[in-house]
Parts: C-alpha cells; sequence; structure tokens
C-alpha cells in the first residue's frame, strides 16, 4: 500500500541526514519527465520491484485528498522529497533536496532506488545489502544506519589495510557490543563496517 505523507506542509527529513544549503541547490533539465510520472515511477519501483510496504512520500507541498499525492501543480518554497518504506521489518529512507525543483528530486530518488535494485540482482557479493545504507534503525532513534564510510565508522584510514580493520573492529566491538552496555544496532553498524571494508 502507498501512502504520502505530510505533515503541516513541512517536510518530514530524517534526523541525521545531511541537507543541501538553499543556495547550492541546483537547477537542472536533464529530467524530462513530469512530477506525476516521477512520483508514479517511483511507487512502482518500490512497491512492485522493490517489493516494499508501507511506501510514504513526504514533501512540503499541499496533497490531495483522492489519493494523497502532492498537486503537482504546487510550486513550495521547499523542494525537498523523502521517501520512508518497510521491507521485511526494516525501515528505509532516502531523501534529495540537491535541486531545485522537487520533481527533479522525486527523480532523482526514483532512479536511485533504481539503480540500487539493479545493483542487488547482479550475481556479485558485496558483503551488504545494496538498500543497507538507506536503512533506519529500529527502535526511536531516527538517525540513518552506515550514514557514514565504513572507515569512519572503524576510524581507520579508507585505505587501510585488511590487519588495521581488523584491530579496529575489535576495538569498536568492546565499545559497542550489548555484553558491555552497547546497543545491538551499534554493533551491527560496526559489523557491517568491517564486512564492507573488507569486502
Amino acid at each position: 500500500m502507498s501512502t504520502t505523507d505530510c505533515t503541516a506542509g513541512e517536510i518530514d527529513w530524517p534526523a541525521g541526514f545531511e541537507r543541501t544549503d538553499p543556495a547550492d541547490r541546483v537547477r537542472t533539465s536533464k529530467f524530462s519527465v513530469t512530477f506525476h510520472d516521477a512520483i508514479s515511477e517511483l511507487e512502482d519501483e518500490l512497491l512492485e520491484r522493490v517489493d516494499a510496504d508501507d511506501v510514504r512520500i513526504s514533501t512540503a507541498a499541499p496533497h490531495r485528498k483522492s489519493d494523497g499525492r502532492p498537486y503537482a501543480d504546487a510550486n513550495p518554497d521547499e523542494p525537498s522529497v523523502v521517501v520512508r518504506w518497510t521491507k521485511d521489518g526494516d525501515q528505509y529512507a532516502v531523501a534529495c533536496d540537491h535541486y531545485t525543483d522537487w520533481r527533479d528530486n522525486a527523480r532523482a530518488i526514483g532512479l536511485y532506488v533504481r539503480e540500487k535494485r539493479k545493483m542487488a540482482s547482479r550475481p556479485v557479493v558485496t558483503g551488504q545489502d545494496e538498500f543497507a545504507t538507506a536503512r533506519l534503525p529500529s527502535g526511536d532513534e531516527d538517525a540513518i544506519a552506515g550514514q557514514k564510510p565504513p572507515n569512519e565508522v572503524l576510524g581507520v584510514e579508507p585505505d587501510a589495510d585488511p590487519a588495521t580493520v581488523r584491530e579496529a573492529f575489535r576495538e569498536r566491538a568492546k565499545e559497542t557490543h550489548a555484553d558491555v552496555g552497547g546497543s545491538s544496532e551499534a554493533f551491527k553498524r560496526v559489523k557491517r563496517a568491517k564486512e564492507a571494508m573488507l569486502s
């Protein structure tokens, strides 16, 4: 089931996601689709191909009562678009505010989701699910799991050798493991970071 989400005309931007300064937003003409098509293709990608549940598209525009979608001719001052969904009990979010037009931000998200889905279907092993960077932690915490690059999660250089990565993982595991008062989500982040750097 797909729904849209707009709270009092304000974008539902996930905590922990970086924002683009409005002065740095870019005007583009590379997306030759209507807003209706951008939203429809994004919903189709998530619902029919990714097999997501509870897809919610959040914009700062007013939404129609008939189907919950934003009015295509709206021109909100805030062009950001956020898409949240669940799959197999995990929550995901992807957001874009890079462009000055909300149609372009919606289209960018749709293309991102399509590319990630295609990558996930390739017969290669990467050490993590292609959508891992979009997975939100469980519980009340509202920050993106895997937001930081793997080397930053472990506190090592991007080109660290395997021995350094393993040692950093052991040290971070001592701090984040549930047995020592850490959280399972923090430990999983550290473990995914190690796997990504060693893959």
